[in-house]
C-alpha cells in the first residue's frame, strides 16, 4: 500500500511553516495515541505514521528533502529518516518525540522544562495560612496583634542540614544524585520521583538525630503582625520567609493571615460605609427631635429627626465610617430610623390612640395615595 502524503497525515498544507506542523503534530498525537485509543486496533499504526511524517517535516534539510523527492527522499541511503517499510526502532521514536514530549504529559511527569529532572538539593518550604478573627473596632483603629503559629522551624542542632555536626551529604545510589528515575512504558519513557532520597538527589548516612535528618523541627513560634486600620474580611496579610522551614537548608515558605472581621452588634458594614438602625418614639417620628447615636471610634452623635419621618429614612454622617487602606476619604456612617410601634398599652393610652386616629385622618398622605390607587385599581378590574 503506498504510504500517504506526511502533509496530509498531519493534516497541513505544504506551506505550513514549522510552528503550524508542530501544532498540528500535538494535535494529532494526541487524538492517536494508543493508551487513549484501546478499542481501536489500527490506532498504534495510525499514530507510527504521524511520528514518521513529523520526524521528517520537522527537520529542515528532510523537509527540503521531500519537497523535492517525496518519499524517494528516504529511500536507498538518500536520507537519515524513517526505515524501509515505515518501522522505528526506539531510538528513531524517541527522536521524532522528544521536542514535543513535554507539551503533551508534562503536567503528568511533573512540570515542564524537566530535561531529564533536574536535582532539587534543597527543597522550598510551604506556605502557611492563619485564619485571625478581630472585632470590627480593631478594623476600624489598627493594631498590633501577636499570634502564635505551629510550624516548622530549621533544625539548630544541624543548622538545617540534616546531618550529623561535620556529615557530608551523599549522592543517592539510586537515581545518581538526580532526584528522578526512568522506566519503559510502551512507548515512553516515565520518569518519577526517586523513591529513595523523595527527590532530593542526597541521603544522609549519618542524619540528625534532633530532626532526625530533615533539617528542621516542630515548634511554635509568637508573631507579631501590624493589622492597618481599614481591613475587611478577605483581607490577607503576607509574611515573606514566616512559613514552614525549607527541607534541608532550602528557603522557607511565607505565612498568610486572612482576616475575618466579626459581626458587629450595633453596626453593620458595606465596604467603608456602615449601617445603624436606630429606633425612635411615634411621637418623636411625627413631632420631630433628637437622638444621640454611636460612632465606631467610640464617641457619640446628636442626629436630628425631621418632623415626619418614617421608617426607612437614612441620614449621613459624613467621614464616620470606616478608613480606607488606600489611603483615601473614610467612608461614612447611615442612621436608619425605625418608627416603633408602641405594646402593651394603658386602657388609659388606647382612648387617646383611638381619639387621636379620629382626629388624623388627613394627617397620613401615604395611606391616604394608597388607597386610592386600590380603589383605581379594583374599579379597573370591574370595567
Amino acid at each position: 500500500m503506498p504510504k500517504r502524503d506526511y502533509y496530509e497525515v498531519l493534516g497541513v498544507e505544504r506551506g505550513a511553516s514549522a510552528e503550524e506542523i508542530k501544532k498540528a503534530y500535538r494535535r494529532k498525537a494526541k487524538e492517536l495515541h494508543p493508551d487513549r485509543n484501546s478499542d481501536k486496533p489500527d490506532a498504534e499504526a495510525q499514530f507510527k505514521e504521524v511520528n514518521e511524517a513529523y520526524d521528517a517535516l520537522k527537520d529542515p534539510e528532510k523537509k527540503a528533502a521531500y519537497d523535492r523527492y517525496g518519499h524517494a527522499a528516504f529511500e536507498g541511503g538518500m536520507g537519515g529518516g524513517p526505515r524501509p517499510g515505515g518501522g522505528y526502532g526506539q531510538g528513531d521514536f524517541a527522536s521524532a518525540f522528544s521536542d514535543v514530549f513535554d507539551d503533551l504529559f508534562g503536567d503528568f511527569m511533573g512540570g515542564r522544562g524537566g530535561g531529564g529532572g533536574g536535582r532539587q538539593r534543597a527543597a522550598r518550604g510551604s506556605d502557611l495560612r492563619y485564619n485571625l478573627r478581630i472585632k470590627l473596632e480593631e478594623a476600624y483603629a489598627g493594631m498590633q496583634k501577636t499570634i502564635t503559629v505551629p510550624a516548622s522551624v530549621s533544625c539548630d542542632v544541624c543548622h538545617g542540614t540534616g546531618a550529623e555536626s561535620g556529615a557530608e551529604p551523599s549522592a543517592c545510589p539510586t537515581c545518581s544524585g538526580m532526584g528522578k528515575v526512568r522506566a519503559q512504558q510502551g512507548f515512553f519513557t516515565v520518569e518519577r520521583t526517586c523513591p529513595t532520597c523523595g527527590g532530593l538527589g542526597q541521603i544522609i548516612k549519618n542524619p540528625c538525630k534532633a530532626c532526625g535528618g530533615a533539617g528542621r523541627v516542630e515548634k511554635e513560634r509568637s508573631l507579631s503582625v501590624n493589622i492597618p486600620a481599614g481591613v475587611e474580611t478577605g483581607t490577607r496579610i503576607r509574611l515573606a520567609g514566616e512559613g514552614e522551614a525549607g527541607l534541608r537548608g532550602g528557603p522557607s515558605g511565607d505565612l498568610y493571615i486572612f482576616i475575618e472581621v466579626k459581626d458587629h452588634p450595633i453596626f453593620e458594614r458595606d465596604g467603608q460605609n456602615l449601617y445603624c438602625r436606630v429606633p425612635v418614639s411615634m411621637p418623636t417620628a411625627a413631632l420631630g427631635g433628637e437622638v444621640e447615636v454611636p460612632t465606631i471610634d467610640g464617641g457619640r452623635s446628636r442626629v436630628k429627626i425631621p418632623a415626619g419621618s418614617q421608617s426607612g429614612k437614612q441620614m449621613r454622617l459624613r467621614g464616620k465610617g470606616m478608613p480606607s487602606l488606600r489611603g483615601a476619604l473614610p467612608g461614612d456612617m447611615f442612621i436608619e430610623l425605625a418608627v416603633e410601634t408602641p405594646v402593651n398599652l394603658t386602657a388609659r393610652q388606647k382612648e387617646l390612640l383611638r381619639e387621636f386616629d379620629k382626629l388624623s385622618e388627613d394627617n397620613n398622605p401615604e395611606t391616604s395615595g394608597f388607597f386610592d390607587k386600590v380603589k383605581g385599581f379594583w374599579d379597573g378590574m370591574k370595567s
